[in-house]
Parts: C-alpha cells; sequence; structure tokens
C-alpha cells in the first residue's frame, strides 16, 4: 500500500508512534497507570489521576459505545469531501475516549450509548486507523 491516504495522518513520533505501532497489528491499547490503574488517552508522559510516572500498554478490549458524535457538512480540509460525516467519540469499556468513526451508521442514525467494536482501516503503508463499527 502506497501512501495515497487523503486526509491528514497523525505524526508517528513519541508515545503516538508507539500506539500506532500497535493498531498497525490490529491491537488497541492504551496507557494504564501501573501506580493507580487508571487508563488514559492520549498518550503522555504522566498519570493525570495520580502524578505517577509508571505506566504500561495495556490491551482493550476494544468495546465501547458512542459517548458524542458532531456531524460535518461542510468540508475544511479536501480530504473530507464525502459529505456529511460524522466524528465520534467513543468511550471504551476500559475508560478512555476516542475520537474516531463509526463506520456503517449514516450520521443521523448514531445515538449515545451506541454499542460499538474496534476494526482498523489501514490508510498509508505505516498507518492504521483505529475506527468502529456498531456491535
Amino acid at each position: 500500500m502506497s501512501d495515497v491516504f487523503a486526509r491528514p495522518l497523525p505524526k508517528l513520533q513519541g508515545l503516538t508512534a508507539e500506539f500506532y505501532a500497535f493498531t498497525k497489528r490490529r491491537e488497541l491499547r492504551f496507557q494504564r497507570c501501573t501506580a493507580c490503574g487508571v487508563w488514559r488517552h492520549v498518550p503522555r508522559l504522566w498519570c493525570a489521576a495520580c502524578g505517577s510516572e509508571a505506566w504500561e500498554w495495556a490491551r482493550s478490549a476494544g468495546e465501547g459505545a458512542v459517548y458524542a458524535w458532531s456531524v460535518t457538512h461542510k468540508p475544511m480540509h479536501p480530504g473530507f469531501l464525502d459529505l456529511p460525516y460524522a466524528t465520534v467519540v467513543v468511550e471504551l469499556a476500559e475508560g478512555p475516549r476516542l475520537l474516531t468513526w463509526v463506520r456503517d451508521v449514516a450520521p443521523a442514525d448514531l445515538r449515545i450509548g451506541l454499542p460499538v467494536r474496534v476494526d482498523f482501516e489501514d490508510a498509508s503503508d505505516a498507518v492504521t486507523l483505529p475506527i468502529f463499527r456498531p456491535r
């Protein structure tokens, strides 16, 4: 696969590169504080709950629910011309929230609490995006 994905992709550096290395393997992992057990996303060095620098990458079950969404009717980037589309915040069972896409659901059919399961979409040779589908 070449890098022909028309949308902006994340910069693979630091902890973000580690997160996307797992999604490339079709694993959804988040940081989990090994001092207090709180999961977190986006990746960062310190736990916001207890301040600890001790953490691990823990595998998520990949199941969650729609927490919020926003529907776009006018694109701000040429890579987003398939309108309307919804950007969705999914709250995972472990607690982290992820800004993502929910496939196979029209924006008008989204609802708070819609149960979803992770899937993965290859966006380039280096980036695989976690997306979600209804359970």
